[in-house]
């Protein structure tokens, strides 16, 4: 009789542990999953900045620490004036950016609307680029309000021309617009958001997050959102974006 009691008590025993070891299993695969998950949703979020004058390798270096904003994974710079030239430091920047380390460059083209010749702005940009040997991944073209016709029409006809010389050369190339605007000087104008062409907005609220976006143009949905502007970072005035989605997955915005 005592055998038994002691043979029961010692199952009871074994039993109580093992569901101690299992609960005990449980909460530790499921803190592993909660350090995993905050860990991705850490990497996911990639910041990077844009730039309209010259910026040094060491500058670009500067930017990649950690800092209020965080480290910079990519750049866009500006190749084309507003003025109606190429940006004689956009070439150059770009290259110092990525023998900076920075994975993903991408160019910017401020169009000059009075110079005319759309073709023209965008061919002259990408030779200068492919001259200097500036490696880029795409380029955006801005469209805000400066210089632009009060007809509409002209409007999407001068972008549409930029387009297509964008087109015509191969080359991958977004929009660089917000609600406001676009309204003002494309209309209801859908094309470019047809074809298919990545949108990168600006709000300056210093939110890292898409929502405050507002449809327009046919796009339901950004790839990339400016939320900073006119800041400073390493001495180099700079704008800051934010994309939500891992550096290494990144393919310059567009995906």
């Amino acid at each position: 009789m005592h055998t038994g009691l002691h043979l029961v008590t010692f199952d009871l025993r074994v039993c109580i542990a093992s569901s101690f070891l299992a609960r005990m299993k449980d909460a530790a695969c499921l803190l592993v999953v909660a350090c995993a998950l905050a860990c991705i949703g850490r990497s996911v979020a990639t910041v990077g900045v844009d730039v309209s004058s010259s910026v040094s390798e060491s500058e670009w270096k500067c930017l990649q620490s950690p800092g209020g904003q965080g480290a910079v994974e990519f750049a866009v710079v500006r190749v084309f004036q507003s003025s109606g030239r190429v940006d004689p430091n956009g070439a150059k920047t770009i290259i110092a950016a990525k023998n900076a380390g920075i994975k993903h460059v991408d160019g910017y083209i401020f169009p000059c609307v009075p110079c005319g010749d759309a073709k023209t702005q965008v061919d002259k940009t990408v030779d200068a680029l492919r001259d200097a040997g500036a490696p880029y991944g795409m380029l955006w073209y801005d469209i805000e309000p400066l210089s632009w016709s009060n007809n509409k029409n002209e409007n999407t006809k001068f972008l549409k021309e930029m387009i297509d010389a964008g087109k015509a050369r191969g080359v991958r190339f977004g929009i660089y617009s917000n609600w406001n605007s676009w309204s003002e000087i494309m209309g209801g104008w859908t094309y470019p958001a047809s074809l298919g062409l990545p949108l990168w907005y600006p709000h300056y609220d210093d939110s890292k997050s898409f929502s405050d976006f507002r449809a327009f143009g046919g796009w339901s949905k950004p790839n990339i959102k400016q939320y900073l502007g006119t800041h400073t970072s390493c001495g180099v005035g700079v704008d800051y974006n934010w994309y939500p989605g891992a550096v290494d997955t990144y393919l310059n915005a567009t995906k």
